[in-house]
């Protein structure tokens, strides 16, 4: 998985982190949490702050 691949990601952090809330997941903790996935391959300074927003947004559908 790279950062493009937001939903891909948001589906995986929903399945591997059912106790979090990503209304409230602090993005510092995000971004750790996407470059501990076990298929997660890119480069953490391609990360930005609309990434981020992208996932969390994404996650929070994914799990309503």
């Amino acid at each position: 998985m790279k950062w493009t691949d937001i939903q891909q990601i948001a589906e995986t952090l929903a399945d591997t982190h059912p106790e979090t809330n990503p209304t409230t997941i602090r993005f510092t903790d995000l971004r750790d949490y996407i470059l501990q996935l076990p298929d997660f391959d890119d480069k953490p300074e391609h990360c930005g702050e609309r990434i981020l927003e992208a996932v969390q947004q994404a996650w929070i559908d994914e799990v309503n």
